[in-house]
């Protein structure tokens, strides 16, 4: 990795921190560029300007998100499904237990959203994606039989999905929970007659 790569990701580093721990309006590039060891003119060879760099962030963070729910189909079974739905939500606990910064920085895009059109529909368009996401999922437990064909299987998607997004406002309190036992309770409360392994 070359010095410019190196100063880039450094950047998108610091940048990360001192917009969740500062927020946007309080954190200029000047300090970003301080922390980072450049000068501040040197800072906009790589972003023209803070608000380039804040959606850049952004746009990170959205992919990052949509990866996150993303389940590779051709992996579930039967037997594995409800694993698999474990999982989803044990990943996410343990990414944002390794990151304080995420729903910090998160709140802030949603303060952002309040006043900027362009935010408040990409916003929007994720919070779609992402309950779809789990609609998806749960559909296609009801075809490996799974899941009953019910018509509250999307109502059952959507707490799912609400239940994985709250885990993390809660974690962001410092609120010490037992968040694996929560999540466990609410995949077991959609899998009707689920196996209970208290190993999980």
């Amino acid at each position: 990795m070359g010095n410019k790569e190196q100063t880039f990701h450094k950047i998108i580093e610091i940048a990360y921190g001192m917009f969740a721990e500062n927020g946007f309006e309080k954190t200029s590039l000047a300090m970003i560029a301080t922390e980072v060891g450049i000068s501040k003119p040197a800072i906009y060879y790589y972003f023209q300007s803070k608000d380039q760099l804040i959606a850049f962030i952004f746009d990170e963070l959205y992919k990052e998100i949509q990866h996150d729910v993303a389940v590779d189909y051709k992996e579930l079974s039967f037997a594995n499904f409800k694993e698999e739905l474990l999982k989803l939500g044990y990943k996410s606990i343990e990414a944002q237990d390794k990151d304080p910064y995420f729903n910090k920085i998160f709140n802030q895009y949603l303060l952002l959203a309040a006043r900027d059109e362009n935010y408040k529909r990409q916003l929007v368009e994720l919070e779609t994606s992402f309950l779809t996401s789990f609609v998806a999922i749960l559909r296609y437990g009801v075809q490996l039989g799974v899941l009953e064909d019910t018509p509250h299987i999307e109502a059952k998607a959507q707490m799912l999905a609400l239940v994985y997004d709250n885990i993390g406002n809660f974690m962001l309190t410092g609120n010490q929970l037992n968040y694996r036992a929560i999540w466990k309770e609410a995949v077991n409360s959609v899998i009707q007659g689920g196996k209970d392994d208290n190993k999980k």
